[in-house]
C-alpha cells in the first residue's frame, strides 16, 4: 500500500501565501483589474464554503486554482450571455490601465535575470499589450482566450457562439493586426 502524502486547508494563510499567485494567474486570462480582484475574492469565499469537500489528494494552491479556473470559466459565460454582452460593452477597457505582468510570468526561465533582458521582456510586454488592447474586442478575447488562455477550439466557439471556422479567421486577423503594430512600435527598422 502506497503512502500518500494528505494536504490541509490553512485558510488564515491563504491571503499571505496565495493572494498574489493567483492575482497574477486571472490578470493574465481576464486582463482587468477589478475582475481580477474580484475573482480571487470569490474563489477564495468559494474556497472556504467548499472546505467540507476538500479531500487532501492536491495541494491548496492547486485545489484554489481548480476554483479559479471555474470563476474564470463562468465570468467568461456570464459576459458572453445576452445580458452580460451589454455589462461588457459599458465596462471593457474603461479603467485605461491594463496591465502586462501576464507577460514577464510567461517569459522563458532560461533566459536567466540578466538585467538588460529583464528590461527589453519588460518593454516587449509593454508594447505587446498596447497592441492587443487596440485590436477589435472580439479579436482581443478570441486571441486571449485562445493563445494565452489556451481555451480549446470547442469551448472558445460554444461560449461566444461562434463557428471554428469564424474563430480560426478572427485569430489569423487578430495576429495579422498584431504584427503589424508589433513592426510599428517594437522593432527597429
Amino acid at each position: 500500500m502506497e503512502n500518500v502524502q494528505k494536504h490541509t486547508l490553512n485558510p488564515d494563510k491563504w491571503i499571505d501565501l496565495y493572494s498574489d499567485y493567483l492575482f497574477n494567474y486571472t490578470i493574465a486570462r481576464v486582463n482587468k483589474t477589478e475582475i481580477a480582484k474580484d475573482l480571487v475574492q470569490e474563489t477564495f469565499f468559494a474556497g472556504l464554503k467548499a472546505m467540507k469537500n476538500f479531500e487532501g489528494k492536491a495541494s491548496e494552491r492547486t485545489w484554489l486554482i481548480a476554483i479559479l479556473k471555474r470563476k474564470i470559466i463562468d465570468y467568461y459565460r456570464k459576459i458572453n450571455s445576452t445580458k452580460g454582452k451589454a455589462e461588457v460593452r459599458m465596462n471593457f477597457y474603461s479603467d485605461g490601465e491594463n496591465e502586462g505582468d501576464w507577460l514577464e510570468e510567461r517569459v522563458p526561465q532560461t533566459w536567466g535575470s540578466d538585467a538588460d533582458k529583464e528590461i527589453e521582456n519588460e518593454e516587449l510586454g509593454e508594447a505587446l499589450t498596447k497592441c492587443i488592447e487596440k485590436l477589435p474586442e472580439k479579436y482581443a478575447m478570441v486571441f486571449r482566450m485562445k493563445t494565452i488562455q489556451d481555451f480549446d477550439t470547442d469551448e472558445i466557439c460554444k461560449e461566444l457562439d461562434i463557428t471554428a471556422s469564424n474563430l480560426w479567421v478572427i485569430i489569423h486577423r487578430a495576429r495579422t493586426q498584431l504584427r503589424k503594430c508589433m513592426e510599428d512600435n517594437w522593432f527597429i527598422k
